[in-house]
């Protein structure tokens, strides 16, 4: 099918939605491809797309998380539940009508090259040829596991399949992993489990979700920010109020960070210490060993486990298209603002990015360089140079000063307020 004036976007869940929205804004015509029945991708609860637990809830607050022309409901909590997050996305589809370009239930296979264009077949055999094509289907739905020695005769899940806490009710349970789900699958645990133990390879530290006056700790954060704060002192006075709230890691049992704070992605719960410093969450290091319904730690203490949860991350996956065409280097695509491909006009990754904040505000900002970048390419040629030039040699630094731990977790960090703020330059430059 010749769609050679459209753009094919791939998912319809927070990332799709803000890329059709700003498309539309541009008069760009385009076709959204989502696999499940209804608009929400990762906040979908219940479906193959959706690595949400029963009681998720985001860890940024509204106004760090929601679009830039659409906020959320007034009525909504500091930190809604996934429920309020997947009805909010249905309502931005419905409020600029993207529902008459979305196709449900139907999947891409395989997205390839052709001459200037990109060939888009979908499940069934039916092949399309596109303008373009934006990525936009989320990298949270390809689990990675740990590979320890031994044997395990108990159950194995990863936090992608977890959902509800009935698996680990009287049970021994493991969680693996100190990520916002690894813990946030702790606590479920040491309020269900008959024994809940927590292995982390490293020490971290552990931000509440609310601090001075009652305010969610990151818009304390954000005034700081705007505020036009360096990062040394950002960084002095966050350590002094995480000392003042909650103290140091150690005083919990937990390792002392290995790194200076901002330099791994924030850890955002408020219950966690709370089970620590009741013992109903205790802490182990990394796994040594899987023996058979024991488990043995690198300090060489073990424990009897019923159940392990790997809250082990994800892996970059995109398997629809090959590598080369996302200019994959070292584990990840290497894209100018993680967005465009230094070659490729036509081709963009929307929500490939993990920041320190919210997403979707981000993700609309990253759309609104998109679709401007497409129009300019045939209104304005001396602007779309400009970026043409960029994209081609820059890789600007994306941590606005901090030096991320070098790990596969944080391949994909940003700093939100730089990170926005490249973006809005690019929109400038193409405006």
């Amino acid at each position: 099918m010749d769609e050679t004036q459209k753009y094919c976007i791939v998912g319809a869940g927070s990332s799709g939605i803000a890329a059709g929205k700003n498309l539309k804004a541009r008069g760009i015509p385009f076709d959204i491809i989502e696999r499940e029945d209804e608009v929400g991708g990762q906040w979908y609860y219940g479906t193959p797309s959706s690595s949400v637990y029963q009681s998720t809830h985001l860890i940024s607050s509204k106004p760090l998380t929601e679009y830039t022309d659409y906020p959320m409901p007034d009525a909504y909590p500091d930190f809604p539940h996934h429920r309020l997050v997947c009805a909010y996305l249905r309502d931005y589809a419905r409020h600029f009508d993207l529902y008459p370009h979305i196709e449900f239930k139907r999947s891409v296979e395989r997205i390839e090259r052709a001459d200037d264009e990109w060939d888009v077949t979908l499940d069934g055999g039916e092949t399309r040829r596109y303008r373009g094509v934006i990525i936009a289907n989320g990298h949270l739905s390809h689990p990675k596991w740990p590979d320890y020695p031994g044997e395990f005769n108990g159950s194995i899940i990863h936090s992608a399949d977890y959902k509800t806490p009935d698996v680990l009710r009287g049970q021994r349970v493991l969680i693996v992993g100190a990520g916002n789900s690894g813990c946030d699958i702790a606590v479920e645990s040491a309020q269900n489990a008959a024994a809940t133990f927590h292995s982390v390879r490293r020490g971290y530290y552990y931000v509440p979700k609310y601090g001075f006056f009652g305010k969610p700790v990151d818009q304390t954060a954000e005034m700081l920010h705007n505020l036009r704060l360096p990062l040394w002192l950002r960084r002095l006075f966050g350590t002094l109020l995480l000392k003042a709230i909650v103290g140091n890691p150690q005083d919990y049992g937990l390792p002392k960070p290995d790194h200076r704070l901002f330099e791994a992605h924030p850890i955002v719960n408020s219950q966690l210490l709370y089970y620590l410093k009741h013992g109903d969450i205790q802490h182990k290091p990394d796994v040594a060993e899987l023996c058979g319904d024991r488990v043995r730690f690198v300090d060489d203490s073990s424990e009897a486990i019923d159940v392990i949860v790997y809250a082990t991350g994800y892996q970059i996956h995109f398997p629809f298209i090959d590598r080369d065409h996302l200019n994959w280097h070292n584990g990840r695509p290497r894209l100018y603002l993680n967005v465009f491909h230094p070659t490729y006009d036509n081709l963009f990754v929307a929500g490939l990015i993990q920041p320190d904040s919210g997403q979707f505000g981000l993700v609309d900002y990253q759309s609104q360089a998109i679709a401007a970048f497409i129009h300019a390419q045939s209104h304005d040629a001396v602007k779309a140079d400009r970026l043409r030039a960029a994209k081609s040699r820059d890789l600007p630094d994306l941590g606005r000063g901090i030096q991320y731990l070098d790990s596969s977790r944080h391949y994909l960090e940003v700093e939100h307020y730089g990170y926005r703020k490249h973006l809005k330059r690019v929109i400038k430059w193409l405006t």
